[in-house]
């Protein structure tokens, strides 16, 4: 059904930070591409932010000056998407709003042809609803890009409920000529990354609230475990009411699951208008040059709560509820153990995948570990997924 190839015309719909970086790694790749926004000025701005990125590129000596020139060649603004010329693919990167993306999507299936791939780059939506009652659903697909696409290697590659197993087997070879790494998942609320993430976010700002520890030192837990930053500086880097919309959007999508439930504590801080490193203070204060304040961990907390009761073990916590929810992703098919482990060291560069760690302290200590906190903690966050208990992942 599908033509991908190599140096097949590729379309971009939406010109901002992610549009214009899939755009960059599309050309890279030699795929004449075609950028289209809504909105005036904003491919000129993009195709400038693209040519200054490849300019460092060039200066490091990963590109030659003659790369350079050719893929800013291949790439042609374009006005309106009735403009846009015969694709092989179109990937959208517009709001995240399934209206807006199904009016799209309902557009583009009208003027392309039928075998044109049309991939969404949502990070949060169903796949199958964009495709809803679209001419050949079976080419509608998930391409979810990582910001920013030029230098994240992770792709993940959305099969929505109608999606084409064949297109799915051409995206995730596609994207390995761009030198990215595809995993294969179904549309479930945050796919992979977005769904394991939670509890590493979760957790700490309970452990938080309860008054366990300081936010600087149940960080440093999670720092000493590999992870390159815990995650409550994690979460101010990345803006509170950014992690709190993809919470809640998960959450919302799995029923209100108490697994997925946001912590009043995020959200007191987003409503405050203290959204992290952005605003100068979230969960930590900020300087003038972004350096974070209180930020010591209090080194002797920190040795008490190491290889202490799972309940206030930062570590321990934490780790048990990622493999939890990963091995449940796995026992529901909705993505391969390598594929999760994958994903989570590429995504979210973890030291190890959830189900290699689920491994290695074992099935029985973590559904244990989980037990304990569903005695101390009732109400349905703990459960303990069944593959647990027959090892499944």
């Amino acid at each position: 059904m599908t033509t991908l190839s190599e140096g097949a015309p590729v379309s971009v719909v939406g010109a901002g930070a992610m549009g214009a970086g899939i755009a960059q790694v599309a050309a890279s790749a030699g795929h004449p591409v075609a950028l289209v926004d809504a909105v005036s000025g904003v491919v000129e701005k993009a195709v400038a932010g693209i040519i200054g990125s490849l300019q460092r590129q060039e200066a490091k000596g990963r590109i030659s000056s003659a790369q350079l020139e050719a893929t800013v060649e291949r790439i042609t603004p374009v006005d309106a998407i009735s403009q846009l010329p015969a694709s092989a693919l179109v990937i959208e990167a517009v709001r995240e709003d399934l209206d807006t993306k199904r009016a799209l999507f309902g557009e583009l299936a009208g003027r392309q042809a039928r075998e044109t791939v049309l991939a969404t780059n949502t990070s949060s939506l169903d796949v199958g609803a964009i495709a809803e009652g679209l001419p050949e659903p079976g080419r509608v697909i998930g391409l979810h890009f990582f910001n920013p696409p030029p230098v994240m290697r992770l792709v993940e590659v959305v099969r929505g409920r109608s999606s084409s197993p064949d297109v799915i087997e051409a995206a995730a070879a596609l994207v390995r000529t761009w030198g990215k790494t595809p995993v294969v998942c179904a549309s479930t609320p945050g796919f992979i990354v977005n769904r394991v993430a939670r509890p590493f976010y979760g957790e700490a700002q309970r452990m938080l609230m309860d008054g366990v520890a300081d936010a600087a030192t149940l960080d440093a837990a999670l720092r000493s475990a590999g992870f390159r930053m815990g995650p409550l500086e994690l979460t101010d880097l990345i803006g509170q009411d950014v992690n709190l919309a993809v919470g809640t959007s998960v959450w919302e999508q799995t029923g209100r699951d108490p697994r997925y439930a946001p912590t009043a504590m995020q959200q007191e801080l987003v409503a405050a208008g203290h959204l992290g490193r952005k605003s100068g203070q979230g969960v930590y204060r900020y300087d003038a040059s972004g350096a974070p304040l209180d930020a010591e961990p209090d080194q002797a907390r920190l040795a008490e709560l190491l290889g202490g009761p799972v309940e206030t073990d930062p570590v321990a916590r934490t780790l048990a509820m990622l493999v939890n929810e990963a091995v449940d992703l796995v026992h529901r098919g909705e993505a391969g153990a390598d594929d999760v482990d994958t994903a989570m060291t590429l995504g979210t560069n973890y030291p190890k995948g959830p189900i290699a760690w689920g491994r290695e302290i074992g099935y029985a200590v973590v559904a244990d570990q989980l037990a304990a906190l569903d005695r101390a903690f009732p109400g349905g966050r703990y459960r303990p997924s069944p593959a647990l208990s027959g090892e499944e992942a």
